[in-house]
């Protein structure tokens, strides 16, 4: 039977095909114009070689249940299904303008940082219908993920072929048919660890894994693992850490960094447990909308009891200078706040200054006062602003005001400096016998001690 399509051929009585979009081994995918409603849609269909494979005939029929089930505008849409004259079964999709993100940045380079976040989100909407209702899709890259744009001209990311997906809702039979144990399905670039020691033991973290790659991918031009043959590759995601991002792209920020090698981890167990804590963990480093974008996310999951957590997420992550500072794919813990321990420390260095200081300027209070004839040489001291300082310190020289009376200036100062308390600590003062100042240490005691 003849594989060959050519333009103006009609196919099912109704599409009128005007060329090849794209060809791989198992089908074809062509644009098409429907005859009864003059619309473009794209027609893809299985080539008559793959309908001896049931698994392929499978695959084909669960990609068109996938894709009709999921409603967001972030999944190309299905409207019909049907077989041809050959018996090849077939799908009807939106027909999209644009590329594929594969071209976008094998023509444009490494993405500004907000665009490939924008990007990226956009994705994951996609992924969080599809996780919500059960499907994994274990086949992200790059070249599934359409570039179009909507009618006011902002870009629009399509994902597509859910082809290898994979359904995990209670009650749904489990593939073993369809994809055997030691069977390896995807793309090995983009494929989990997991993934690749067993398709079918995978769950919703392996779509983390492969939109990590994806954003790595996006924002510095180059996959984590590059390698020359099929078995390096695979040791490299097996065993190897990611190359550093800071080597190709050092003007990211160190919380963009980490978030990325998080969705790295060689275990999903330490990877983001939901594409909303991915979300959440980027907005901050994208666009305005791009919280929006994570709280979609979060309200799709929830609605099917998929509980995520923001907060640890951007503690995680998302916070600028926290995570590891390895090469690995292993993100560490954020680094702890500081900020009680300083604030206990500053509480316990206040609480050891008053103490000191009160002790200080008790000590001259009591012990200098008798020996205030001292304080005519400080006073002719070479800084000729020490007679104005007793206003402004005025609980610590009570008794200067008292004792200095003999000299020509005390008079002056001593009305701002006297307040009812140092009366009462003058009078007390004065009565003390002076044979105190009959000690020999007497001059060694400098009275501005209390002062300072």
């Amino acid at each position: 039977m003849s594989t060959e399509v050519h333009e103006g051929q009609i196919l099912a009585g109704k599409f009128r095909i005007e060329r090849v979009l794209g060809r791989g081994g198992m089908g074809i995918v062509v644009a098409a114009t429907h005859l009864q409603l003059d619309e473009r849609v794209a027609l893809k269909f299985l080539l008559p070689e793959a309908l001896i494979n049931p698994e392929a005939v499978e695959r084909f029929a669960r990609e068109a249940r996938a894709a009709v089930k999921i409603k967001s505008e972030h999944v190309a849409r299905v409207s019909d299904v049907g077989t041809l004259e050959s018996g090849s079964p077939y799908m009807v999709m939106e027909y999209l303008h644009g590329e594929d993100l594969a071209g976008w940045v094998r023509r444009n380079g490494a993405m500004p940082m907000a665009d490939a976040i924008e990007f990226l989100l956009q994705a994951c909407e996609a992924i969080a219908e599809a996780h919500a209702l059960g499907i994994v899709h274990r086949d992200l890259k790059p070249a599934n993920l359409f570039v179009t744009r909507r009618v006011d001209g902002s870009p629009c990311i399509k994902v597509l072929d859910f082809g290898i997906s994979k359904v995990t809702v209670p009650g749904v039979a489990p593939e073993f048919g369809m994809t055997k144990t030691s069977t390896v399905m995807g793309s090995p670039l983009y494929m989990s660890p997991e993934q690749m020691s067993s398709s079918r033991d995978v769950d919703l973290r392996t779509d983390i894994w492969a939109l990590g790659v994806i954003l790595y991918e996006s924002l510095t031009g180059r996959v984590p693992f590059e390698a020359e043959t099929m078995p390096q590759l695979c040791g490299m995601i097996l065993q190897d850490p990611p190359r550093p991002i800071r080597e190709l792209r050092p003007d990211l920020p160190q919380g963009l960094q980490h978030a990325v090698l998080r969705c790295l981890e060689k275990n999903r167990e330490r990877r983001f447990n939901n594409v909303a804590e991915l979300a959440y963990a980027l907005a901050p480093f994208g666009q305005p909308a791009a919280q929006r974008s994570a709280e979609r996310i979060s309200r799709v999951l929830g609605a099917v009891g998929i509980s995520s957590a923001p907060g640890a997420a951007v503690a995680a992550s998302s916070r600028p200078g926290s995570g590891t500072n390895t090469n690995f794919g292993a993100s560490t813990e954020a680094k702890k706040s500081r900020a009680p321990l300083v604030v206990a420390l500053c509480a316990l260095g206040a609480l050891l200054g008053g103490a000191v200081l009160f002790l200080t300027h008790k000590t001259p209070a009591l012990e200098s006062v008798p020996e205030h004839p001292s304080v005519t040489p400080v006073a002719a001291a070479p800084a000729p602003s020490a007679p104005a300082s007793p206003p402004a310190i005025e609980p610590q020289l009570p008794a200067p005001s008292a004792t200095a009376a003999p000299t020509a200036s005390a008079p002056s100062p001593a009305p701002s400096a006297v307040t009812p308390k140092t009366k009462a600590k003058a009078k007390a003062v004065t009565t003390t016998p002076k044979p105190v100042a009959a000690q020999p240490a007497a001059p060694a005691i400098d009275p501005l001690d209390g002062r300072r």
